[in-house]
């Protein structure tokens, strides 16, 4: 089973996110990380009924996200947090055993997914441009 941190902050964001999205309050967070970007993760997250086939649920700190294979091996071992800065808005990933790069881009591609230059070693970051509605 996948270890996975969640921070109190990114905690209550997902909370927020679960609470106010309209959905039933079994509904769960979902979280698709896959490699790219210059912080060599991408990243998208969505509120769902249910989860996608393929799809494992796991319980974190009272919220549920839905997780794909690739998203669950990506994620080992990460501690998630929200950061709301003035220069930085969404959920942050530190990755064990991750080298920080050497570009400096951030926000999202044209994709919709956020992606940033790491400002510390292992770090990656989602823009809350990266919500997506269905």
């Amino acid at each position: 089973m996948t270890q996975l941190t969640l921070t109190p902050a990114a905690t209550r964001f997902i909370g927020r996110m679960l609470r106010f999205s309209g959905q039933p309050a079994d509904a769960g967070f979902r979280l698709d990380v896959t490699p790219g970007g210059c912080s060599g993760l991408n990243a998208a997250f969505t509120v769902e009924a249910k989860p996608g086939a393929g799809e494992s649920v796991l319980d974190v700190a009272g919220v549920r996200l839905f997780l794909t294979a690739g998203s669950r091996l990506l994620l080992e071992g990460a501690t998630v947090d929200f950061a709301d800065t003035p220069t930085q808005s969404g959920l942050t990933f530190v990755l064990p055993n991750q080298t920080p790069c050497g570009c400096s881009s951030s926000g999202a591609d044209a994709h919709g997914h956020g992606h940033a230059g790491a400002p510390a070693p292992g770090v990656a970051t989602v823009a809350i441009s990266a919500i997506k509605r269905h």
